[in-house]
């Protein structure tokens, strides 16, 4: 099993966070593909927009899923370890996300 710990720009996760993001990213690129051959066979464009925005929200829980586990270990350990600047850091991904 992985150490769940942070550090400068790595993270280790636990085996099941790992599984449960990989798990997630697969079924996008499935997506993804599903359009791409939407797209390839002239299916409708309603139709592709549609799963366009299944993916954009697929991409969404992905995101949510990834946010709360950083502010569960690595922006808790910092701030634990007097590390304030991570209060910073979190802002910043914060607003680069919710655009």
């Amino acid at each position: 099993m992985k150490e769940a710990c942070c550090s400068h720009r790595t993270k280790q996760r636990s085996e099941e966070e790992y599984k449960a993001l990989i798990n997630r990213l697969s079924r996008i690129e499935g997506q993804v593909r599903g359009i791409r051959k939407m797209v390839e066979s002239d299916t409708y464009c309603t139709d592709i927009l549609i799963q366009v925005s299944a993916v954009q929200a697929a991409l969404n829980a992905f995101n949510r899923e990834l946010l709360a586990n950083h502010i569960r270990t690595c922006v808790a350990d910092d701030i634990r370890n007097g590390k304030d600047e991570t209060i910073d850091e979190l802002v910043s991904t914060l607003q680069k996300v919710m655009k």
